[in-house]
């Protein structure tokens, strides 16, 4: 049987650090600190809840971050 894996740590990053910013450079920044998927989002899109290690989720409007929250 396979081993389980261990899932990589996240970064020591506060999501609440990107909101304002444009969505391309919070996209940018959040590579560059270690966020393995970075994923920006429609206001009211439909997105499953499952919590993913190292996943950093935008709401962008008008091309600003207006809320950002990990998994």
């Amino acid at each position: 049987m396979a081993p389980i894996p261990t899932p990589s740590a996240e970064p020591h990053d506060s999501p609440d650090a990107y909101v304002g910013l444009a969505a391309d450079r919070a996209e940018h920044l959040a590579r560059e600190r270690g966020w393995s998927t970075v994923r920006a989002l429609p206001p009211g899109a439909v997105i499953t809840m499952e919590y993913r290690t190292g996943r950093l989720n935008f709401e962008v409007r008008d091309g600003l971050v207006a809320r950002a929250w990990k998994g």
